[in-house]
C-alpha cells in the first residue's frame, strides 16, 4: 500500500489533521516543486489575454488528465474545471485560480520571460502575467496533484474551477466568474464553500494575508456623456460649456464621500481618471465624455454613494443647462469572506504557516470577481506573500511591466489550499 496512504488512514481518525499529516504534505509539496516551477514558468512565458487563454486552457486541460481527472473546458469560453471524488457523498469544496494575462510589455529580466502577443481593443498589444495569475494557476495544479494522492482517504469531493478573464472579458462579450456561476459552476455537485487566494508583492513569501467580511471592494465603473451647445471660444454665452459642466462635476463628486459616508467605518473611492472633450483651444464643444470608478466596501455605503453620485451628476448638469447621460460598466460585488467561515479556517492557516506568518490585512480598495463566487455561496479569499525580504515592493507593483514574485512564494498557496480543503471538509 503506498505509504502517503497508510499514513492518512493513521491520522484521518481525529477530528484535526496534525502536525505529522502537515509534514507530510510538506514532503509532497517538495517532492513536486521542480515540475510545479516548471508549470508557472510556461504560464508566464505563454500569458494569453482575457477570454483568449487557448493555450493556458489546453494546458491545464493535459496536467489534469495526466494527474487523473477527467476535466471540463470550454467553461465559461475558456475556463476548465474538475473534480476529485465525483459523485462521494459528503462536502464540496471550491478552489479557484484565475488564468488571464495583461496587456502590458513585459521588462523584467529573467529567462521565462513573456514575448507573447493578442489583441485588445481592435490592437495587437504585449501580453503578460503582471498580476501573478500565472503563480495561481501552478499553485492550483499542484494541490490537485497533492489532493489526488489523497483521494480515497478525503471523505467529499473537490471541485478545481480554473477561471478565465478575471481582469475582464472584451467589450461586448461576458466572462468570468460572473459568467461561470451563470453557467452552474458551484452546481452538480452543489459546492458549500470556496477558497481563493492572490500572490501580492506587496507581502514578504512565507506571510498570510487575511481578514474577515470585506477584504476587497465592490467596483463600478462608470461614464458620463454631457452634451452642450458648440460655439466660439471668445464668445462662450452663446453657448453651453460641457467642459465647465464637467470641472463642477468632478470637483462636487470628491465630496461625496467626504460629507455623505461615514469613513470610520469604511473607505470609499471616486475617481474621474479620463476626460475627452474638444479639438482647439478656442472652440468650446458640443460634448465630452467622462470615465471613472467608484470604490466601496459596504453595501449601505454603495448604495448611499450611488444614489448621491447620480444626483450629484443630474442636478449639476440641469444647472448648467446640459444634458447627461450616466452608463454603469463593470460591476463587481464585495470580496466578503464569511465571518463564521473565516473563524473556523483561520486557525488553519496559522498552523500550517506558523502564527507570526499570517497577518490581519486593511481592507483592499481594489477589486476582485471572485466576489461573484462569494455571492452565492460563504467563501473566504486571501493573500500571500510574494517578494523576498529586501526586496521594494514599489519596483514590482502589479499591473506594472516591472511585476515580478518570487517562485518559492508557491510552496506557502499550496500548503494553505490543501489544509483548508481538508480541514473544512473533517469539520464539516
Amino acid at each position: 500500500m503506498n505509504k502517503y496512504i497508510v499514513l492518512v488512514i493513521f491520522l484521518i481518525g481525529s477530528s484535526l489533521y496534525s502536525q505529522d499529516f502537515d509534514n507530510m504534505v510538506e514532503k509532497l509539496i517538495e517532492e513536486n516543486i521542480d515540475e510545479i516551477i516548471e508549470l508557472r514558468h510556461w504560464f508566464h512565458q505563454n500569458a494569453e489575454l482575457s477570454n483568449r487563454e487557448f493555450k493556458t486552457a489546453e494546458r491545464i486541460k493535459n496536467e489534469l488528465i495526466k494527474i487523473g481527472y477527467k476535466p471540463a473546458s470550454g467553461v465559461a469560453k475558456t475556463g476548465v474545471v474538475a473534480i476529485l471524488n465525483e459523485g462521494k457523498e459528503g462536502p464540496v469544496v471550491g478552489l479557484r485560480a484565475d488564468i488571464d494575462g495583461l496587456p502590458i510589455k513585459e521588462r523584467v529580466d529573467i529567462p521565462w520571460a513573456s514575448n507573447m502577443t493578442g489583441v485588445y481593443n481592435g490592437e495587437e498589444v504585449p501580453v503578460m502575467h503582471a498580476c501573478g495569475h500565472d503563480m495561481h494557476t501552478a499553485i492550483l495544479l499542484a494541490t490537485a496533484k497533492i489532493l489526488y494522492k489523497l483521494k480515497e482517504q478525503i471523505p467529499g469531493q473537490v471541485k478545481f474551477i480554473f477561471q478565465p478573464a478575471e481582469e475582464g472579458a472584451p467589450v461586448g462579450e461576458e466572462g468570468g466568474a460572473e459568467l461561470m456561476v451563470k453557467e452552474g459552476v458551484l452546481k452538480n455537485p452543489d459546492v458549500d464553500a470556496i477558497f481563493g487566494l492572490h500572490v501580492g508583492s506587496g507581502f514578504n513569501v512565507g506571510n498570510v494575508a487575511v481578514r474577515p467580511k470585506g477584504i476587497m471592494a465592490a467596483v463600478d465603473e462608470f461614464r458620463i456623456d454631457l452634451k452642450g451647445k458648440q460655439t466660439h471660444g471668445s464668445r462662450p454665452w452663446d453657448g453651453i460649456d460641457p467642459i465647465v459642466t464637467a470641472a463642477q462635476m468632478i470637483n462636487s463628486l470628491q465630496t461625496i464621500v467626504s460629507r455623505n459616508l461615514e469613513l470610520t467605518e469604511a473607505a470609499a473611492v471616486i475617481t474621474v481618471g479620463a476626460i475627452h472633450g474638444g479639438v482647439r483651444s478656442n472652440i468650446i464643444p458640443e460634448d465630452l465624455y467622462m470615465l471613472g470608478t467608484i470604490r466601496t466596501l459596504r453595501p449601505s455605503m454603495r448604495k448611499t454613494l450611488l444614489k448621491r453620485f447620480e444626483q450629484v451628476v443630474l442636478n449639476l448638469a440641469e444647472a448648467n443647462n446640459v444634458e447627461a447621460k450616466i452608463t454603469y460598466g463593470t460591476s463587481y460585488p464585495i470580496t466578503f469572506n464569511q465571518p463564521e467561515l473565516y473563524e473556523n479556517m483561520l486557525p488553519t492557516l496559522r498552523r500550517v504557516n506558523k502564527p507570526e506568518n499570517v497577518i490581519f490585512l486593511n481592507a483592499r480598495t481594489g477589486a476582485e470577481d471572485f466576489s461573484f463566487f462569494q455571492q452565492e455561496i460563504p467563501g473566504m479569499y486571501f493573500f500571500i506573500g510574494g517578494s523576498k525580504e529586501g526586496v521594494d515592493p514599489r519596483t514590482v507593483l502589479h499591473h506594472s511591466p516591472d511585476f515580478y514574485v518570487d517562485d518559492t512564494a508557491m510552496q506557502t498557496g499550496i500548503r494553505s489550499m490543501v489544509a483548508l480543503t481538508l480541514d473544512f471538509i473533517s469539520k464539516k
